[in-house]
């Protein structure tokens, strides 16, 4: 078993560690078909073996080329480490600076078994969401890190260490960039290719920028998303004996059987991988399995009736679950569905992020590997069957929304029925969950804020917790407004049910949904319990990138952004710069996020607090203009609740100058100009 020490040292060459190739008993990525030339080949190769001295590249250059031939990607299985992958306390680290410790922490939280969708090809979660492209990289980083001190920073180009520069103590100790593509060549299929090449890589969010939680990040989201959508949809506070279908149980989707029971609904979700709903049932997210229909629906129904909060996994293609529900309806005349959602990894159809239904999960996995143009028809047949029992069912009075996985973009690209006459490019016929149901969240400055607790120990998250609920019932005596104080009560429902679902999986981590004023004061807070003594170690803030400011998503955080400029990425970007010179740590920016490569930027950042004054000033410059920003911008797009929090923001902070919008109160000026 290798050390934290030994995995410092970098690239283990002599010897060279065994091969074992991919392992048996865990899940592995779909095979990737970027269908390279003979000369791309050999590039690929090429660029594999720079990481390595000639006199062991004959060697390696065989097993690369049977990694590619196998499985369309040079992961390096032969550098797999050796070690338990997880995040170990901070002190563990043989690091010359607390940051890059925190850092290196974070990195094998991402690559641990228990939160890591494809632990072996470096997949965190969503289907192709990368830490890193090969092992190699792997290495490198961490030796890197171990050495760096406080006037070094790490830059990191797609997964690639480029080298440690010369900067200072208040510069971010890394910075990270991942598929920073021309835009003109920003296409699904050249990113196949260039990922093949390894020269850029897809980090999805959370993925490459090193900040992923478990999926307690998005059961917090969908908590918020489902108990919100009662409140629209169904005009109800209870969600007791409601009943939301929905599908997949991998790395993000993992969290939706736990957010239905804790939202105290029924939650059915389909989901073909068996592995996924077995770890899922083992870690107590999800209570029961079946893969037999009428089994499930009669569970929904006694559920339904006694309303009792029920997950149920049912393992199978969840088209199958949606026409069976169709078929109840015609046959009983009952709609036994009141919400409906989906997070297949949409983003990726075609390289296994939706299995067709006309096929069995491994039928389908031998297709993508064989005949990926056969795969993409299927794919899109059955995305048309898919959205036909939908629509029977939302007929009937069902409520459906897009959970942002461009499912109803890539319904639509197959030609099922979704559209919605008259509505703009990011409109459909039903609403993704930010124009309906979290967007307005966002124009308050609320967005999923988090922390991880370095020292592993399950108190110091205990005291956090305590922290920042005495923060959010604190800023409530002082008085809020009625759209934030009902953001901060389900907030600190959350935090006191949390430690009763068992939501911590890897690094003692939570998030939390707060907005500028509660980042800031949760943060001041908690760096002064560490410099007290309460909290032993330091504590890492993080964000999603789904936030307020972080991510320009015209399908997605920006589908509710009205005045031309969602396809416009001015505001990811700038959050990006401005947060890594008002003292994050490290910063990271993205191409691909969500909704898929090529469709959106987004960006985060990882902020240590380590109890000095130092890191508080620096948690409160950075986080303010973190939200800020994002607000400004929804501001000037015409939001009205954004108007409203970014001036009481300039109100608090007399340096803060926004530029405010003027509305047009006669739209009739509009149409008379027109005419001449």
């Amino acid at each position: 078993m290798t050390s934290l020490k030994e995995i410092c040292r970098g690239l283990p060459l002599y010897p060279l560690p065994e091969n074992r190739g991919r392992r048996k008993g865990i899940p592995h990525a779909p095979v990737r078909t970027p269908n390279l030339t003979a000369q791309e080949k050999k590039l690929a190769l090429r660029n594999a073996l720079r990481y390595f001295p000639p006199e062991i590249q004959k060697k390696l250059a065989l097993e690369f080329a049977e990694e590619l031939r196998l499985y369309g990607h040079i992961y390096m299985y032969r550098f797999f480490p050796d070690i338990e992958m997880r995040a170990y306390p901070i002190g563990d680290y043989p690091c010359k600076t607390k940051s890059a410790a925190a850092i290196m922490l974070m990195i094998m939280n991402n690559l641990d078994p228990s939160v890591a969708q494809f632990p072996q090809e470096l997949v965190t979660y969503g289907g192709n969401g990368q830490v890193f492209s090969n092992w190699a990289q792997f290495w490198l980083v961490m030796h890197y890190l171990s050495e760096m001190t406080e006037e070094q920073t790490l830059v990191m180009y797609s997964g690639h260490p480029l080298g440690v520069f010369p900067s200072h103590q208040y510069a971010p100790r890394l910075i990270i960039t991942n598929g920073m593509v021309i835009p003109n060549y920003s296409t699904r299929d050249e990113y196949e290719k260039m990922f093949a090449l390894g020269v850029t890589m897809y980090g999805q969010m959370t993925a490459g920028s090193y900040c992923y939680i478990g999926p307690q990040g998005i059961v917090h989201g969908t908590v918020l998303t489902v108990l919100n959508a009662g409140r629209r949809y169904l005009k109800v506070e209870d969600l007791s004996g409601k009943v939301f279908v929905t599908s997949g149980l991998g790395g993000m989707s993992g969290a939706q059987a736990k957010a239905a029971v804790i939202a105290g609904c029924v939650g059915i979700i389909a989901e073909v991988d068996e592995a996924a709903l077995l770890k899922r049932h083992k870690q107590g997210w999800l209570m029961e399995i079946s893969n037999n229909l009428d089994h499930c629906i009669a569970r929904l129904r006694d559920a339904r009736k006694n309303k009792i909060a029920l997950s149920l996994g049912y393992h199978g293609n969840v088209v199958d679950l949606w026409e069976r529900l169709v078929y109840e309806l015609d046959t009983t005349g009952e709609l036994l569905v009141d919400l409906g959602s989906d997070q297949t990894s949409c983003h990726n159809p075609f390289s296994g992020g939706y299995y067709p239904v006309q096929l069995g999960f491994e039928e389908a996995k031998q297709l993508l590997s064989t005949n990926p143009g056969k795969f993409r028809t299927l794919v899109q047949e059955s995305l048309k069957r898919h959205v036909a029992a939908i629509n029977r069912l939302a007929d009937k009075g069902m409520f459906f929304w897009d959970y942002g996985n461009a499912f109803l973009l890539e319904a639509q690209r197959a030609g099922a029925d979704v559209e919605k006459r008259g509505a703009n490019k990011t409109e459909f016929r039903y609403p993704s969950y930010v124009q309906h149901i979290m967007g307005d969240i966002f124009s308050l400055g609320f967005g999923p804020f988090r922390w991880v607790c370095t020292s592993g120990d399950p108190q110091d998250l205990a005291a956090t917790d305590s922290i920042a609920m005495s923060v959010l019932e604190d800023s409530i005596r002082q008085g809020v407004s009625t759209s934030v104080k009902q953001q901060y009560h389900d907030n600190i429902r959350w935090i006191r049910e949390a430690g009763r679902h068992s939501l911590v999986v890897g690094s003692q981590a939570r998030i939390l949904y707060s907005d500028q004023r509660g980042r800031v004061s949760i943060a001041v807070a908690i760096n002064r319990a560490i410099s007290e003594g309460r909290i032993k170690a330091p504590v890492v803030l993080s964000r999603d990138h789904h936030d307020v400011s972080g991510t320009d998503s015209p399908y997605r955080e920006t589908s509710n952004i009205y005045d031309g400029s969602a396809f416009c990425a001015d505001m990811a970007v700038q959050n990006f710069v401005g947060d890594a010179f008002r003292g994050a740590t490290w910063v990271a920016l993205h191409n691909g996020g969500g909704v898929g490569w090529g469709e959106v930027i987004n960006g985060g950042f990882g902020l240590v607090l380590d109890g000095s004054k130092e890191a508080e000033e620096r948690a409160k410059m950075m986080l303010s203009w973190d939200v800020s920003n994002g607000v400004a911008r929804r501001c000037w797009s015409g939001n009205d609740y954004a108007y409203e929090t970014i001036c009481q923001a300039m109100k608090e902070n007399s340096t803060l100058k926004v530029t405010l919008p003027h509305k047009v109160v006669d739209e009739n000026i509009l149409e008379q100009a027109m005419k001449h």
